[in-house]
């Protein structure tokens, strides 16, 4: 096999300022440095491996994202260490989750563009 792990996600998002927002206040996200790619955006760094978000240029259409939170959906998935302070967290801020049970560990939420999130405690 090629891959030995992911080096980064990528998100096309449609408004940076709200993203970040989301990816630093919600998440806690701290931005790390990124090379001048001629598009707005930042990268952050989760564990080993990197969150990248790019600000769509006006004429490009952000693509359509999952209908309904739920984990059918695309998605990416970030470890978590307590299943309930995650609950708590994003309920906190009225954010919508796709919850299991804190035997299962696994929760859904969705970005400001509504890109599917998974937030997993790893056993």
């Amino acid at each position: 096999m090629l891959a030995k792990g992911v080096h980064h996600i990528s998100f096309c998002v449609s408004d940076l300022a709200r993203s970040r927002d989301f990816y630093e206040g919600v998440l806690g996200f701290v931005p790390i440095e990124r090379p001048d790619l001629g598009l707005p955006g930042v990268w952050y760094a989760a564990g080993s491996t990197e969150v990248h978000l790019i600000q769509a240029p006006a004429e490009v259409e952000v693509e359509t994202p999952a209908t309904a939170l739920t984990p059918l959906a695309n998605h990416s998935a970030f470890a978590v260490e307590d299943y309930a302070e995650a609950l708590r967290h994003f309920k906190s801020r009225q954010i919508e989750v796709f919850e299991t049970s804190p035997e299962a560990g696994q929760l859904w939420v969705r970005d400001p563009d509504g890109n599917v999130l998974e937030f997993i405690v790893r056993n």
